[in-house]
């Protein structure tokens, strides 16, 4: 399919991992960039070396939209600026710990982000992309979204959010020149302390291990394809078979079982 070398994407969370994966995917294909990440993470380098290695034009915006304000801001200052044809919503965050030992205003900060940044920048964005043929809503939601967890509890409900999010916008557009897609990604190998954790849960967390750069291309490639509902890899794609057969209570006691193993947490008697 030709790519519009005209209009922007645009991708939330693109200073590392996997947000940067997609950012050199679409770059290899020759699309301008609009990249968005916290402050202070070096994202301004990311940009130029992007700009230079692919002969695109790169804007770069250091953020927290997990916060309301900030995120409108944003908003308004690349309209009418920057034409936007595709939105890739990958900023997110998560975390390992007791519900009872956790700050609610961590829990609040994890759902501003994981959701309300998501649906408030899709719904402020849609308009435009409608306009343009071929336009692109990619958002990234998890194979944690396939369970109930122990352990992480908000992070998985936000993910399933997403993903239910993203299928009804689906459909309620179907038809309108737009391809909106959820891709679940598993367990990858981003850094030191995320691969230390992904080796202690065990052979099941494993199985889905897949880098970055396969997962955003796998992703961006089946989403411009037309693909809803996208889980890059064979052991990923197993793990969502294998849960969709068992009954939601088992669903929890095997997920949770992974998430005790990294913790050093004994399972209840």
């Amino acid at each position: 399919m030709k790519t519009d070398h005209s209009c922007y994407a645009l991708i939330t969370g693109a200073s590392s991992g996997l947000g940067k994966a997609f950012a050199i995917a679409c770059a290899r294909r020759g699309k301008p960039l609009i990249l968005v990440a916290l402050p202070g993470s070096g994202l301004a380098a990311l940009g130029n070396y992007l700009s230079n290695r692919y002969t695109i034009e790169v804007a770069t915006f250091e953020l927290d939209l997990s916060m309301k304000e900030a995120l409108e801001d944003f908003v308004h200052q690349i309209a009418g600026r920057y034409p936007i044809h595709w939105l890739i919503n990958n900023a997110g965050t998560g975390g390992t710990s007791p519900f009872e030992q956790t700050r609610a205003d961590w829990f609040d900060q994890l759902i501003q982000l994981n959701i309300r940044s998501t649906v408030l920048l899709t719904r402020m964005l849609l308009p435009e992309i409608l306009q343009r043929r071929d336009g692109l809503i990619l958002n990234v939601s998890s194979t944690a979204a396939f369970s109930p967890m122990a352990y992480k509890t908000i992070y998985p409900a936000s993910k399933t959010f997403v993903w239910a999010f993203t299928c009804g916008l689906r459909e309620e557009f179907r038809g309108r020149g737009i391809r909106i897609s959820v891709v679940h990604p598993g367990p990858m190998l981003t850094n030191f302390d995320t691969s230390r954790r992904i080796m202690e849960q065990g052979a099941l967390a494993r199985l889905g291990l897949l880098s970055p750069q396969a997962t955003a291309e796998r992703a961006l490639s089946q989403a411009l394809a037309g693909r809803g509902v996208i889980i890059p890899g064979l052991g990923n794609k197993i793990q969502y078979f294998i849960m969709r057969l068992l009954p939601a209570s088992w669903q929890a006691s095997l997920a949770s079982g992974i998430v005790r193993r990294e913790l050093g947490i004994a399972p209840a008697p």
